[in-house]
């Protein structure tokens, strides 16, 4: 056979297997199935328990739909985690409210990611493009969604239920077993979220970083509301839309916190319209420049502007023992227009705002 034949026959088998496999299907129903199953373009996931101590990554072809078909579980054994990792771009990930349970109870001791047993996390890594769809997580172990998208990316019917994580046991004393349960922590950008649950002890919503971020028509109940931050230093975060969610009996229900020793940071154009938040128990809306402490002495190597509650009412309840809104900035770290005009409050007491002359249309009454 002449070379060049047989070169081209090679090349023509070679393109026929990529094509072949990129259009097939793929079933894992244990570990030992991914590494065949990410070659396909359609990947279907049975229901599995993944042995502690590993992580279940998928590493997926540009334009696969994953589809979730049984209840995914994970042994348990304290290690760093994460317990699940899925990496793609143009990724279409249906869930369909398939349970994902992390085995909380056989790690939380009222500590979370501050001390006691080690808890592998976060429960799921998202790293992909596209969306993500009906995802069912429960009794996470300590932070649930971490989001590192490589493009857009919209979340929708997601479900974190770690309620059973509020009571108490034999290793947490009189407090909370679950804890650091956040249910979407975000460090990217051009990120929809939209109508799902977070039932925790932490916060629903935490960016870190990032542009262009909605969560939008979310219930977060029980944690600790909707944050940005905490903001550490070289860190931008810009163009937040806060809308339509129902924050209940949370500490806070909405909060922007910067370290006390941040530099070089931003946070900007964050808008907060057609909340509702109800039983807020310590602080209906933060904005503090101190953090870790809530309204300690305030650094000013970040800068906060344009902060808005406008265009649509939000509403927040304090029980009586909480603070409606306090805001501790920095000298001249915060700036810009501050259009406090949708925000209206209730009950509980008024705490301290520094800078005051920033907020416009805003009258703190009970």
């Amino acid at each position: 056979m002449f070379p060049s034949l047989a070169l081209f026959l090679v090349a023509g088998i070679t393109a026929g297997a990529a094509a072949s496999s990129s259009g097939c299907v793929g079933t894992i129903s244990s570990l030992d199935d991914v590494s065949s199953a990410v070659q396909c373009t359609t990947v279907n996931i049975n229901a599995f328990t993944v042995p502690g101590g590993e992580t279940f990554e998928l590493q997926l072809l540009d334009g696969t739909t994953v589809n979730v078909l049984g209840e995914i579980q994970f042994g348990n054994l304290s290690w760093a985690g994460p317990l699940f990792r899925v990496i793609g771009n143009d990724v279409t990930f249906n869930g369909n409210n398939q349970r994902w349970d992390g085995g909380g109870p056989f790690y939380w001791d009222g500590q979370g990611s501050n001390g006691g047993v080690t808890k592998p996390r976060p429960m799921m890594q998202i790293s992909i493009s596209g969306t993500l769809n009906d995802v069912y997580v429960v009794n996470s172990p300590a932070h649930v969604f971490a989001i590192t998208n490589p493009g857009p990316l919209t979340i929708s019917g997601a479900t974190v239920d770690d309620l059973q994580g509020n009571y108490p046991n034999s290793r947490s004393g009189n407090g909370a077993a679950g804890h650091n349960t956040d249910g979407f922590d975000i460090s990217g950008s051009d990120i929809l979220i939209q109508n799902c649950t977070v039932l925790n002890q932490d916060d629903c919503l935490a960016i870190s970083r990032g542009t262009n971020i909605t969560f939008a028509d979310n219930y977060c109940e029980n944690g600790h509301g909707i944050s940005i931050g905490s903001i550490s230093s070289n860190v931008v975060v810009s163009d937040i839309a806060i809308i339509g969610n129902h924050v209940v009996s949370s500490l806070y229900s909405f909060r922007i916190k910067t370290d006390t020793s941040a530099t070089n940071s931003v946070v900007k154009n964050v808008t907060y319209s057609d909340n509702v938040a109800t039983n807020c128990t310590d602080f209906g809306v933060l904005i503090t420049q101190s953090y870790p402490s809530n309204l300690g002495t305030p650094g000013n190597g970040a800068t906060i502007s344009d902060i808005n509650f406008n265009h649509g009412t939000t509403s927040l309840t304090a029980d009586s023992g909480a603070y409606r809104v306090a805001v501790n900035c920095g000298s001249g770290s915060c700036t810009g227009d501050w259009d406090w005009s949708g925000l209206k409050t209730s009950g509980g007491k008024a705490g301290s705002i520094i800078n005051n002359n920033l907020i416009t249309g805003f009258v703190d009454t009970q």
